[in-house]
């Protein structure tokens, strides 16, 4: 499996790596903003804390879903 994802990521553009590398970016970044909403307790956002793990866990599920967006674009493209 992991030959697998090598190989495909061998084949790609310069462009298509580029993106991926983006992509993935921007994943770890929404998974870190949702989890220091969640648990950083001095963070500058008035509300309470049921509020503020409702945005994290909504940051956190976003970010699992253009995941597996990509994913599932990736797949019907080859």
């Amino acid at each position: 499996m992991v030959s697998k994802i090598i190989d495909n990521f061998k084949k790609k553009s310069l462009n298509q790596r580029f993106l991926l590398v983006i992509r993935m970016l921007f994943f770890l970044i929404y998974l870190t903003f949702g989890l220091a909403v969640i648990f950083w307790k001095q963070l500058p956002l008035n509300s309470t804390q049921p509020y503020k793990i409702a945005l994290g866990l909504l940051m956190i599920v976003y970010a699992f879903f253009r995941f597996l967006r990509y994913l599932y674009i990736d797949e019907n493209n080859e």
